[in-house]
């Protein structure tokens, strides 16, 4: 039993009486940047002192700043369809709510490709609901071979394509494995099991044991990147980041690497949901602090921030250790010809931040930070246990910021506005400056100086 909530509720239980003493020895810990232990964690989600959790904050900063450096990862999902026999109760695409359902034709698919690729995107994550018979595993892998193929102009292509669709078989992964895909998303959505089977009625996704054992049959496919998260708001978020965690340690020991990403999604109004049903719905400072204290527990895992949160959340959660961030994001069926028409359409929650990917970038570079559509590690090998290994030895910064900075300038010549081109040749400038290697510095000057010359997706 991966997820045991006995051990949990006593490990909550128990960091209760702890004195600041106690908890202070937790924080000179995270100082270390080894990771903590859920003895560890459940002490750092009870902390209440204003000095220490300015403490917890600014470990959490030094850490992100340490291992990603200035990098932003940029993403946007894409929803090809509502199709959906689970009736879960919040969400948008639920059975019970009545609408048109519909699914994109590879045809229609390659349009809204098309649209993503003209506002810069390089990196896509493929949503849709869970239906056997509208949407089988080879509906999905046909969405992939169209995405990939699609190209709206001589440099418009989506490089990385991460999935998120209902748990399978091993079998399945093998396909998706075969596919090409990038990361594996999969959110546990509750780890507490009562509160999962009350929010998952009739549901082929209501079986908790299949949906939570879907990592080990992912990697066991060999699919070695698997991102997870949970909806916080649908319980105790104590409980769920705890057993979080658990799961990911579960995953480490037994296959040598955790979650690749984390996923930080807050409970959002949809149709048919109403926050009034809901007792676990959290506010912004408590949020922040699970932020920072994930960030401290999982120092090298990529931690992601949808447009469900908006621009002030945003921003202030890439000081406590958000590293990846979606744009310009549609979560309706069709939703970016959509957005481009100025039509209405169905979503599966309403999202927040409704600013571009240009205005995020510009809004990022002038915040410090280096916005990258990078996706050289997952062409070139360097995932799972080997991103992991290269990335705690800290080597893989000689590609990341190279990279991060390639990519920067890629946008800006083929998207860039006159302000973006002057932020990003600005940032470019002062971050080669930065790179202590000549021999990596050399040839990133050389790589942006052919990408002047036209050329594209160079990459260390």
């Amino acid at each position: 039993m991966i997820i045991d909530d006995k051990i949990i509720y006593d490990l909550l239980e128990n960091s209760k009486n702890k004195t600041k003493l106690d908890i202070q020895k937790v924080i000179e810990k995270a100082k270390t940047m080894v990771g903590l232990s859920p003895q560890d964690i459940a002490i750092l989600l009870q902390v209440d002192d204003q000095q220490q959790m300015e403490e917890i904050y600014k470990i959490a900063g030094d850490i992100k700043s340490s291992i990603y450096g200035k990098r932003i990862v940029m993403f946007a999902p894409l929803y090809v369809s509502n199709y959906c026999v689970n009736n879960c109760i919040y969400c948008g695409y639920k059975r019970d709510n009545i609408f048109q359902r519909r699914k994109l034709t590879q045809e229609e698919i390659q349009k809204e490709v098309q649209v993503l690729e003209k506002m810069g995107h390089k990196r896509l994550a493929l949503e849709l609901g869970e239906d056997p018979i509208n949407t089988p595993l080879e509906y999905t892998i046909e969405c992939l071979k169209t995405i990939y193929e699609t190209q709206d102009n001589q440099n418009g292509s989506i490089r990385r394509i991460n999935v998120n669709i209902a748990a399978t078989s091993v079998e399945n992964y093998k396909k998706l494995k075969k596919a090409q895909i990038g990361t594996y998303i999969l959110f546990q959505e509750t780890y507490h099991r009562e509160t999962y089977e009350v929010m998952h009625p009739k549901s082929l996704k209501g079986d908790y044991e299949y949906h939570l054992n879907a990592f080990d049959r992912a990697m066991e496919a060999g699919i070695d990147d698997v991102g997870a998260g949970v909806l916080f708001g649908l319980y105790d978020p104590k409980f769920e980041v705890l057993a979080l965690m658990i799961h990911n340690q579960h995953l480490e020991d037994k296959y040598g690497v955790g979650f690749h990403t984390i996923s930080l999604p807050r409970l959002k109004p949809a149709e048919g949901v109403s926050f009034e049903d809901y007792k676990h719905i959290i506010s912004d400072s408590d949020f922040k602090k699970i932020i920072a204290i994930i960030r401290i527990a999982v120092p090298y895992t990529g931690m992601i921030l949808s447009t469900r949160e908006s621009k002030e959340m945003r921003k202030e959660a890439l000081l406590y250790g958000i590293s990846q961030l979606s744009a310009g994001s549609s979560t309706g069926v069709g939703g970016y010809q959509k957005i481009e028409k100025d039509e209405e359409q169905v979503k599966q929650f309403e999202t927040s931040d409704e600013r571009s990917p240009l205005e995020v970038m510009k809004s990022l570079l002038k915040d410090g930070y280096i916005p990258s559509y990078c996706t050289a590690c997952y062409r070139k090998g360097r995932t799972g246990d080997r991103f992991m290994a290269l990335a705690k030895a800290g080597t893989i910064q000689y590609v990341c910021t190279p990279n991060a900075l390639m990519t920067l300038k890629e946008y800006a010549l083929d998207y860039g506005d006159k302000e973006f081109i002057s932020l990003a040749d600005k940032m470019i400038s002062s971050e080669i400056e930065n790179i202590d290697r000549d021999d990596i510095k050399k040839l990133t000057i050389k790589n942006l100086k052919e990408l002047e010359a036209g050329k594209r997706d160079l990459y260390l």
